[in-house]
């Protein structure tokens, strides 16, 4: 049985990929997405074009592509091919620098200067599966709600990917993702299954909204002005002339004394006339002016 249906299962598999097809589904993708696939990232466009084919009954890549630009399933299959390009390697408290910045430098700074009723408006760009998000809560929650007179704030977590955002509206996550939460979080934060397993807590995930948001279009998000915009290991996923634009735009979204928070490393050359670098041991961020 197993010889008669090699020949079955290969025939059901996409063919080869040339060149040309590569280029017009990386122009797909950057066209719709902005994120860019250069031609050593092949094998990951194909080995995640092919996972989502196969799912869905597609052996042909012109058929596919058919079907994503003017067939009746075309936005609903979209979305679950997107969800197979994006990579949604993420973890809680991924980078102490940029959060050791926010609670001990940013934070302080604005206190001290937002008025006594201002309530705090943070974005997670990029946010996946919801670890960066919730990762930004808990310190909001300590440094903000455990002070005489606590303030308020909420997070708007943005992603491509609506399986991923599902996973983030839950909040609950496997047993071995405990170890990266600091002890000092735990109990406030999280509901701990006897297994180890968790979830957090309900009253931080009210402080969250979960929304699909690409970042090329998010500085025409219905999103209020922002105190903290924190966006980090995103913009390698774009072309190196548009990352200028897309931080422009996030400037824009920024208040005076607002931080913008980057991954170290993601860009060299950008400078907005209403930002100033801060300064930060291992980190990228900038302060909106006064």
């Amino acid at each position: 049985m197993s010889m008669a249906l090699g020949p079955l299962l290969q025939s059901l598999e996409p063919g080869r990929m040339d060149d040309a097809e590569f280029q017009r589904w990386a122009r797909l993708l950057e066209t719709r997405t902005g994120v860019t696939v250069p031609p050593e990232r092949k094998p990951f466009l194909v080995t995640g074009l092919r996972r989502r084919m196969r799912e869905a009954g597609y052996t042909d890549y012109h058929s596919y592509y058919d079907e994503l630009l003017d067939g009746a399933r075309g936005p609903m299959e979209w979305a679950a091919l997107v969800d197979h390009l994006t990579v949604h390697e993420t973890r809680f408290f991924r980078h102490q620098p940029s959060l050791s910045l926010i609670r001990d430098q940013w934070l302080p700074e604005w206190s001290r200067h937002a008025p006594d009723e201002q309530s705090l408006h943070a974005l997670s760009v990029g946010c996946s599966t919801g670890e960066e998000a919730y990762t930004l809560a808990m310190v909001l929650d300590e440094a903000l709600c455990g002070v005489d007179a606590p303030r308020r704030f909420g997070i708007t977590a943005t992603d491509v990917s609506q399986p991923a955002l599902a996973v983030a509206r839950q909040g609950a996550y496997p047993a071995h993702r405990l170890s990266e939460i600091p002890q000092q979080y735990r109990a406030d934060a999280l509901d701990i299954d006897a297994d180890g397993a968790f979830r957090i807590c309900e009253r931080l995930r009210r402080r969250i909204g979960f929304a699909c948001v690409n970042l090329l279009h998010a500085s025409r998000a219905p999103l209020r002005q922002l105190d903290l915009i924190y966006c980090q290991n995103v913009l390698i996923y774009f072309a190196r002339e548009r990352r200028g634009e897309l931080l422009d735009g996030l400037a824009r979204l920024l208040r005076p004394r607002g931080l913008l928070v980057l991954g170290a490393g993601e860009t060299t050359q950008w400078s907005h006339p209403q930002l100033t670098r801060t300064s930060g041991r291992q980190t990228l961020a900038f302060l909106r002016n006064p």
